[in-house]
């Protein structure tokens, strides 16, 4: 211990000897082994040197400088507290400021755990899906099953078909909207969007214990394609049938007071005449869009090969019959033609025709590998541009097939290239696909409300409709990119990034559930707050075993009061474009929905629903897509 403060004091004495000597002055110290005491020497041997800028030895310039020196080496950095005040301030300030972080970064964590606590909702975009296929079941026509989910629906349109002027069976299939008519244009439609869906995500519906469902949902509907396409036979031509129901509008003069328009009924009670309307095969938008629905459920229910092939053979007998007409009867809009379309003009008028015969060809293609329909998708697609109206260029809805058309072929040439001669339409086809995402992201193309609603046709009510489809085609296309690896899209010389496209798409789904300037879910019985005033039949008129003749539904259509049964999972038609919306039974302009929409929320839903860690790979690709189904029938080498 003597030894050791010793040692200490001569340290200590050559330091201050140090300090004090000037930046020339050089000094020798060394040790005194067993002991570590360091002594002054006057010889540089066996002596280390203290030079006047370091207070510890320095090491030598060898190669063995990174060897741990042998001797003990004590640092003393001589700190003294002069201002005892000065310190307690700095003190008090350091701990001040390290509270105040801490603080800040709690405030941040609460107030974000509230938002999501408050918004909660907002983000569960699996119970979005399990309720908006319920509105599917909601619509349901003829003897529902046993098990039915709504409770508030029973067998009805068990006599649909069967009228003066024809007997034929098309009892099933969906009520359009709120009232109680079928239209054959746009079951087909949801029919081909929904399976669509299917094919790409089936195995989030599976994860989230949706497929059986909507596969059941979609049957539904492809059962009642089947019925509605007529072949030809030795005493009849083919025929299809458009519409079953009536808005009162017939020019034969066959109107009555009660109609589906007039009679505010539920179906289940309804007692009016339905009339029939028949197209013959000139008829051509139907056409293509039957053939595209049966295609694509085709595709769905692969594993089901009786049923699968029995929508084949049908799709491809009513392509040819479609596509080879007699030179008396000309394409055409199954509008343009009284008997056909001439009750649905006012509600679904057709303003084009190839977009939907090259729709048709090109799910035909996919299912059956047939080079033939590829051909005619592609020799046609051009002419179908120029027959698209301004007013309908990038919108995907049950009038226009086109923008959604160009990705599908897309699809074809990233993931299974047939090449020549195909070519050249598939590169443009790509480059539609890319500046249809730039329209859709920017806001130089399309304008969007002050809460961010994206207005396809700002002249147009109902704009749900279209912004649901906008985002299902932006996410389904950024997962075509991402499983390529491109993480972006080319806009004019800007790149636009896949997160970008998952921002938009996820936008506009927030918009619709809730995160918009009303602060309401535009999705019936989601959130808090929701439309009370449905304009639907079924849901506004009381489940109470009684019968309401038409006279006595006016009673419901005006109530000032919310549904007395929740319509679960029905998208209305949505705000105008101020963002404003009332929530009135009887303005179907803001409170109508219909299955042509929700076919596109349930397919954006399910597009932008997470996918489960188990559907990524060890490359990070997303599994929850599915690449191969739609190619599998196609006989071209990928590349």
């Amino acid at each position: 211990m003597q030894e050791s403060k010793g040692s200490q004091q001569a340290y200590s004495e050559l330091s201050r000897n140090y300090s004090s000597a000037t930046a020339t002055t050089v000094y020798y110290v060394h040790s005194i082994p067993g002991t570590g005491r360091l002594l002054p020497s006057s010889s540089r041997w066996n002596s280390i040197e203290l030079d006047s800028n370091h207070l510890l030895p320095e090491a030598s310039n060898g190669r063995l400088d990174s060897l741990p020196s042998r001797f003990t080496k004590i640092i003393d950095f001589n700190l003294t507290i002069r201002d005892k005040n000065h310190f307690k301030r700095f003190c008090y300030t350091c701990a001040t400021m390290i509270i105040m972080i801490v603080v800040a970064l709690l405030l941040v964590r609460f107030l974000q755990g509230q938002r999501q606590q408050h918004h909660g909702h907002l983000m569960d975009l699996k119970l979005a899906i399990n309720q908006a296929l319920l509105f599917f079941d909601a619509q349901k026509s003829g003897p529902l099953p046993e098990n039915s989910k709504i409770k508030f629906r029973a067998d009805s349109g068990l006599h649909d078909g069967t009228t003066s002027a024809t007997q034929i069976d098309l009892v099933g299939g969906y009520y359009d909207c709120g009232n109680n008519m079928k239209f054959s244009f746009t079951t087909a439609y949801a029919v081909t969007l929904l399976s669509w869906s299917v094919i790409e995500y089936h195995e989030k519906y599976d994860n989230i214990q949706e497929l059986e469902h909507v596969k059941d949902l979609i049957r539904w509907g492809s059962d009642y394609l089947l019925k509605i396409f007529s072949p030809p036979n030795a005493s009849s031509p083919a025929k299809l049938y458009s519409q079953v129901g009536s808005p009162g509008n017939d020019t034969s003069g066959g109107n009555t007071r009660d109609n589906d328009i007039s009679c505010w009924q539920r179906p289940e009670n309804m007692s009016y005449e339905r009339p029939v309307s028949t197209c013959d095969m000139n008829a051509s938008d139907l056409a293509g869009e039957i053939i595209a629905g049966m295609s694509a459920a085709a595709l769905v229910f692969k594993e089901d090969n009786e049923y699968s092939t029995k929508l084949v053979q049908a799709a491809e007998e009513l392509f040819n019959l479609t596509t080879n007409l007699d030179p008396s009867q000309k394409p055409g809009m199954y509008t343009s033609n009284d008997d056909c379309g001439g009750r649905a003009r006012e509600f679904y008028n057709s303003t084009s025709f190839r977009d939907e015969l090259v729709w048709g060809a090109t799910w035909l293609f996919f299912i059956s590998g047939n080079s033939s329909y590829l051909d005619y998708a592609i020799a046609n697609f051009g002419s179908a541009e120029e027959e698209e109206q301004s007013s309908e260029q990038e919108i995907l809805n049950w009038n226009n097939k086109l923008a959604a058309n160009a990705i599908l072929l897309t699809r074809l040439r990233y993931f299974r290239d047939p090449g020549y001669p195909y070519e050249p339409t598939l590169i443009s086809t790509t480059n539609r696909s890319d500046l249809l995402m730039c329209s859709y992201t920017s806001n130089l193309k399309f304008p969007k409300t002050e809460g961010g609603l994206v207005l396809l046709k700002p002249d147009y009510d109902a704009p749900l409709q279209y912004a649901v489809t906008a985002s299902f085609l932006t996410k389904l296309y950024g997962d075509y990119l991402a499983l390529l690896h491109v993480s972006h899209v080319s806009c004019a010389g800007s790149l636009l990034s896949l997160e970008t496209l998952r921002d938009f798409s996820l936008s506009q789904v927030h918009y619709i559930l809730g995160i918009n300037p009303s602060k309401m879910s535009y999705l019936v019985g989601y959130g808090d707050r929701y439309p009370s005033q449905v304009h639907h039949r079924a849901a506004s008129i009381p489940w109470d075993n009684k019968s309401y003749t038409c006279e006595q539904g006016d009673h419901w259509l005006y109530k000032d009061s919310s549904n007395p049964n929740l319509l679960q999972g029905a998208m209305v038609a949505g705000p105008d474009k101020n963002d404003n919306f009332f929530d009135k039974r009887a303005d179907k302009r803001f409170t109508e929905p219909s299955i042509s929409a929700n076919a596109g929320l349930v397919a954006a839903l399910v597009a932008l629903l997470d996918t489960p860690s188990h559907f990524w790979n060890a490359n990070g690709v997303n599994l929850g897509i599915d690449r191969t189904t739609m190619l599998e029938n196609i006989n071209t080498n990928p590349t």
